[in-house]
């Protein structure tokens, strides 16, 4: 496993940084349309899904949209 620079900021404060910029910017951040439109299409597969919840799934496919969007 590759260390990381201390001046580096880890996935977690990249994550931290994008949900409270996407919280002061709203709509206009374009971070937020992609993770809402994750969300819905986790819940709609959570709805469709027997094992899974549609909340459960809400919160998946959001997750997944914006580790997306942070990783690259």
């Amino acid at each position: 496993m590759a260390r990381q620079h201390p001046e580096e900021p880890t996935l977690i404060e990249l994550t931290i940084e994008e949900v409270k910029a996407m919280g002061r910017q709203g709509m206009d951040h374009p971070s937020t349309p992609a993770v809402l439109t994750g969300g819905v299409i986790g819940a709609v597969a959570g709805a469709v899904l027997p094992v899974v919840t549609w909340p459960v799934g809400l919160f998946a496919g959001a997750a997944i949209a914006l580790y997306a969007r942070v990783k690259r």
